[in-house]
């Protein structure tokens, strides 16, 4: 993982959604190849909006408790929690200019 995005574990990923700065989780694995066409991307999000959102990496084979709380069902699953609350879910692998669209309301 680069600098832009921080890594979650199920022991802090309660503390870590419940503020009220919007939170994008991408719950990914390793062995994921469309996880890892989306990594760059989300990196380059956080980089350019990190007033406006925090972006945080889940791994789901170290952490399966956080994603069976959430019915992740496939993986890249991206969900966007302000509040502690679900806002927007993204399932699949998206290019930036998508992903940009889907988080509007939340980064302008």
């Amino acid at each position: 993982m680069a600098g832009n995005t921080i890594t979650l574990t199920d022991a802090t990923f309660g503390d870590t959604i419940s503020g009220s700065q919007p939170v994008l989780v991408d719950f990914w694995a390793e062995w994921c190849g469309p996880c890892r066409m989306v990594a760059p991307v989300l990196e380059e999000i956080a980089g350019e909006n990190p007033e406006a959102l925090t972006v945080g990496k889940l791994n789901i084979d170290e952490n399966p408790q956080a994603p069976a709380s959430y019915d992740v069902m496939s993986i890249p699953t991206m969900i966007l929690f302000q509040d502690g609350v679900e806002k927007k879910r993204i399932v699949g692998a998206r290019p930036k200019h998508q992903l940009l669209a889907e988080l509007a309301e939340y980064i302008s």
